[in-house]
């Protein structure tokens, strides 16, 4: 009596079926050596009728693409993670595509590392939220013809697609919020330099406190590294300095996390002792005593639009690199000193 075969189609069935050996298979399946024209066209045709299409690498080889695409994000560097990662796997999934996610940790090296990872298992399209000084990761996929989509934090560059949000009018608004409540010690804590997102924030800043009629005063600037970590310090330095300010825009929600501890340690009330106000608007924004002013970012309307971008991209390479820019909204609470 023959042995029962598994319900899913193994490299032996497609031997049988295309009247080869295991190891001819193994050659077409993961391109190691090169195979006879008609040898191939029978492998590939065992393929389609068993199914072993369901094997990613196999359908790739049927169908020219793998129907996928992958994110290459810093989980711990984007508290909106979550909703950014529903938007882009819904608009996903409409087109037909299927989603592998990759964490870069928000340094080079790991993007690197992780880039190459998703790159090995074929992904048609890239959403990269950009490390720190990784031009040289962009350029390699440029030069690659990978279709990339840069998410968030957008680069100095015209030859790749982009999409992110508006910082310099936002965080001129939240400055010039302040400087209109008699603010005239306004403070910044920043994010982690090399990114465009920190130097635009940095600009806008600049922008509102001259709107505002105030001086821009280098020490009420204090980098925070765009960590929970460096918020902290940042905060404790400002607090210390001759020039403490009365006022501080903090330039993300990680470093507001530590902004909010360090206040607490020391004593100071938000929204009364020290005014406050935010960019990104996490989730607990509204849920913290006294809820954050701060500006939030159009998060579902960029994976949207970063998805889209990229299936336009896949459709036709040779379409001029575009750059979207969405407007954040302001979530005026309590931090700044308002009333409810």
């Amino acid at each position: 009596m023959p042995p029962q075969r598994s319900s899913r189609p193994t490299q032996r069935d497609i031997a049988e079926l295309a009247g080869v050996s295991i190891t001819t298979v193994s050659h077409v399946v993961n391109g190691t050596r090169a195979v006879a024209p008609e040898t191939r066209a029978a492998v590939l045709s065992a393929i389609e009728t068993t199914g072993y299409t369901g094997d990613v690498i196999a359908r790739s080889l049927v169908t020219g693409g793998t129907r996928s695409i992958g994110v290459a994000i810093s989980l711990l560097a984007n508290p909106y993670f979550a909703v950014l990662m529903q938007a882009v796997e819904r608009e996903a999934a409409e087109a037909g595509y299927t989603v592998l996610l990759a964490d870069t940790h928000d340094t080079v090296e790991t993007e690197q590392a992780t880039v190459r990872a998703l790159r090995a298992r074929r992904v048609e399209g890239l959403l990269l939220t950009p490390a720190p000084g990784d031009g040289p990761v962009i350029g390699e996929l440029v030069s690659l013809g990978l279709p990339t989509v840069l998410v968030d934090r957008v680069a100095t560059r015209g030859d790749v697609d982009q999409v992110g949000a508006e910082n310099i009018q936002s965080t001129s608004a939240l400055t010039e919020h302040l400087a209109a409540l008699g603010h005239r010690q306004i403070g910044l804590i920043s994010g982690a330099p090399g990114l465009t997102t920190s130097e635009e924030r940095k600009l806008g800043y600049r922008l509102g406190l001259g709107r505002g009629g105030r001086t821009w005063n280098p020490a009420l600037v204090s980098c925070g590294q765009s960590s929970r970590d460096g918020g902290t310090a940042a905060f404790g330095a400002l607090m210390e300095s001759p020039e403490r300010p009365t006022a501080v825009v903090v330039a993300n929600d990680s470093m507001m996390v530590g902004v909010l501890h360090e206040a607490r340690r020391r004593g100071l009330r938000v929204g009364s002792d020290i005014a406050v106000v935010g960019y990104d608007d996490a989730e607990w924004a509204d849920l913290v005593e006294p809820p954050l002013t701060t500006m939030a970012q159009p998060v579902e309307d960029i994976g949207r639009n970063a998805v889209r971008l990229l299936l336009a991209r896949i459709a036709d390479s040779d379409r001029e690199p575009e750059t979207v820019r969405l407007p954040p909204t302001l979530r005026h609470r309590q931090s700044c000193g308002c009333p409810a």
